[in-house]
């Protein structure tokens, strides 16, 4: 399966039993980076992406070279060994120039992959709604604008004047115009989408339903938790960006009901570009009432630290920190008796849960209940069985309604309401009859 496979000609995944690309892992460190955390991820994305790490080689030093990416002894090394692990494609862990490139590239002879390619080649393999698409692939435009002048560098050598003008620099411009053209298009008709999201939203406030939105770590069990409590039927499958399209689903505790969203997953150093394009599914985490920040308790200590820490980097980055935030430690059937207690001590606020085996799902909607609790105020109303449509009315509220009762005047009812509720029915509140008479 080729890597950086676009979204208008994207190609088949491969053949069940068909062997996936040889990749070369290469990495540039500081001294006290955690270079097996590092490179795990990434050979887990490279795993999503199709492709298998044959061999990989890591070079120690404050900053990458300028213009070969390692050291010039290493680059002779990574050519050796390059050939050695019969590696198909060489997969480096940082987003590189396109001088690293065309280096690396005229060193191996082979294709070259960083890895915000990686990562933009996965997200093509799993955006499904028309809006993803069109997001990674205005991802991968403003990606490859800055390296189309390599692409065409054998044209830009003859240099400007008489004998130069001709259709290979023209071709050179019309691509770029194309690509700039086409970039303003995606750009307008992501606009006029997250204006109708903007339309839907409303709709949904004007429901006064709270939304909870899951944010947290890629692979960390978001999708898991949202069919567990909603049955949503969203993808779980064991890969890295299995979910990338926003996905809202209603699930109903104590007669009230709330609105959960599925977001796209985290991980540590997340291209900027790619915060940037998925803006979908990042508005729907800025517009929450709650964000519950899932997280794998089955990781090693150090490894869930810096997962939770590289969530809450984004998180910030996007603006989302402030809003209220609920820490949920998932897959907590992974984990012995030992562990749980320090997890109960190194995170006592969190809750500890399975969405998989359903272990303390219940002490989640509790706890979700109880933080929207003073959200609502109880009411007693009288609705006249003519009025049946303000009976229709409140319970398209989803507002927690505890007591319903057939009466000779009417439709008892004992609920709670939102401030912003309660105006629209205070017409019919027997507090509000029971006062009048009391002043008369």
């Amino acid at each position: 399966m080729g890597i950086l496979r676009g979204v208008t000609a994207r190609q088949p995944d491969p053949a069940p039993g068909a062997e996936p690309e040889r990749g070369f892992a290469l990495a540039v460190f500081p001294h006290g980076i955690d270079v097996v955390s590092e490179l795990a991820e990434l050979r887990e994305l490279a795993r999503t992406a199709g492709v298998a790490i044959a061999s990989e080689l890591v070079q120690h030093r404050p900053r990458p070279d300028p213009r070969s990416f390692v050291g010039k002894g290493k680059l002779a090394q990574l050519e050796s060994a390059f050939v050695a692990a019969g590696a198909d494609v060489l997969i480096v862990d940082d987003e590189i120039s396109p001088v690293q490139q065309r280096t690396l590239e005229n060193a191996l002879d082979a294709r070259v992959v960083d890895r915000t390619q990686l990562i933009l080649d996965i997200f093509a393999q799993h955006a499904v709604s028309a809006e993803g698409k069109l997001q990674v692939e205005l991802a991968q435009l403003e990606y490859n604008l800055p390296r189309m002048r390599g692409m065409w560098k054998h044209l830009e050598r003859l240099g400007g004047g008489v004998g130069t003008r001709g259709p290979g620099e023209s071709q050179l411009e019309s691509d770029r115009r194309q690509a700039r053209h086409r970039v303003s298009v995606l750009k307008r008709r992501l606009l006029e989408l997250s204006k109708r999201r903007g339309t839907g939203r409303k709709e949904r406030r004007r429901s006064e339903k709270p939304t909870v939105a899951l944010a947290g770590y890629t692979n960390a069990g978001k999708s898991t938790l949202l069919n567990a409590l909603a049955g949503a039927g969203v993808s779980v499958e064991d890969r890295l960006f299995e979910t990338l399209d926003p996905t809202t689903r209603a699930f109903e505790q104590e007669g009230r009901q709330y609105l959960v969203t599925d977001t796209v997953g985290f991980i540590r150093r997340l291209p900027h570009q790619l915060v940037e394009g998925f803006a979908a599914t990042l508005e729907e985490t800025l517009v929450s009432d709650l964000l519950l920040h899932v997280a794998d308790a089955s990781l090693a200590q150090q490894e869930l630290a810096d997962q939770i820490a590289a969530v809450m980097s984004v998180l910030n980055e996007i603006g989302a920190d402030e809003l209220p935030t609920e820490l949920v430690l998932n897959k907590i059937d992974e984990v012995d008796a030992v562990s749980r207690t320090r997890l109960a001590n190194r995170y006592p606020d969190a809750l500890q849960i399975s969405a998989l085996s359903g272990d303390g799902l219940d002490d989640l909607r509790a706890r979700l209940a109880a933080h929207f609790g003073d959200r609502f105020e109880p009411v007693r109303l009288l609705i006249p069985h003519e009025q049946a449509g303000a009976l229709s009315e409140l319970y398209e509220l989803g507002a927690p309604i505890e007591e319903r009762r057939d009466e000779a005047e009417g439709v008892y009812i004992r609920a709670r309401l939102s401030p912003s509720a309660l105006g629209r029915f205070s017409r019919f509140a027997l507090v509000t009859k029971k006062r009048s008479r009391a002043s008369r």
